[in-house]
């Protein structure tokens, strides 16, 4: 059965990093809340959710796409480039060991939002979180894995996959790029046909491919719309709570389809 590794909203999530959005008022139990119906969607969409230990005290920690990368019965364990997020590291690993064959990154910096991989290709965004060292780090990990690594840019956004995700193959079998033009140049991606994202739902950017549809934070009907009429099935999922502290729909889960 397909897998989703998740963990629990911190009750500190207010003291959360941010690094585009000024800090607001976050409800911790309202983002908790949210939280349990993206779950519930990974599971409508066919996923068994195993749950990676909680860390109460690490505000950003229910993000772990960071800290971890899953390659095929693989698991690339990161260094996050935020200094108050390398504790999650540990946990993220005790909690995947036993389930692949783990490998970690032994220098520089590669926060997990920044990997986006099209097919064999690992396009690592070159972020305020990832450095040039961290994705050649990746690369002697990945490459002996079949992977060829990509250095991408990006403008304006925390990560790579907050302005391009992969939605996967429409009605037609075209492979489709979901990106924001403010954020990405889509002509660095091969073997994708770019689909730009309504100008006013720039978070629509950020969509989650799970088997046979798309998860998509609520919000954005124009962009819903689009991607339907591409024959898309689209499960929008209420992360307002949660994108107070810069979350996209990828980064509260690390899929797992392979096994």
């Amino acid at each position: 059965m397909a897998r989703a590794f998740t963990r629990a909203v911190s009750p500190r999530l207010a003291a959360c990093e941010l690094t585009h959005l000024q800090r607001q008022l976050i409800s911790a139990e309202r983002a908790a809340t949210q939280h349990a119906g993206y779950e519930q969607a990974l599971r409508d969409s066919g996923f068994e959710i195993v749950r990676l230990p909680e860390l109460a005290d690490y505000p950003d920690a229910v993000f772990v796409e960071d800290t971890a990368l899953l390659l095929d019965g693989h698991a690339v364990i990161l260094r996050p480039g935020a200094p108050s997020r390398a504790g999650e590291v540990e946990s993220t690993a005790a909690g995947l060991s036993g389930h692949f064959e783990l490998h970690r990154l032994e220098r520089g910096f590669v926060d997990g939002g920044d990997v986006l991989r099209i097919g064999r290709t690992l396009y690592i965004g070159l972020s305020t979180r990832t450095d040039a060292e961290g994705i050649r780090a990746l690369g002697d990990v990945a490459t002996p894995l079949g992977f060829e690594v990509v250095q991408a840019e990006l403008r304006n956004c925390l990560h790579l996959k907050t302005g391009a995700t992969l939605a996967g193959a429409d009605m037609h079998g075209v492979t489709v790029l979901l990106y924001s033009e403010r954020a990405v140049d889509p002509l660095q991606f091969a073997h994708v046909e770019p689909l730009a994202v309504d100008e006013g739902e720039p978070a629509a950017a950020n969509c989650l491919r799970v088997r046979d549809r798309l998860i998509l934070p609520a919000g954005n009907p124009r962009t819903a719309g689009a991607l339907r009429d591409r024959g898309f099935q689209v499960t929008e999922v209420d992360v307002s709570e949660l994108q107070k502290a810069e979350a996209g729909v990828t980064c509260m889960s690390l899929i797992d389809e392979w096994s």
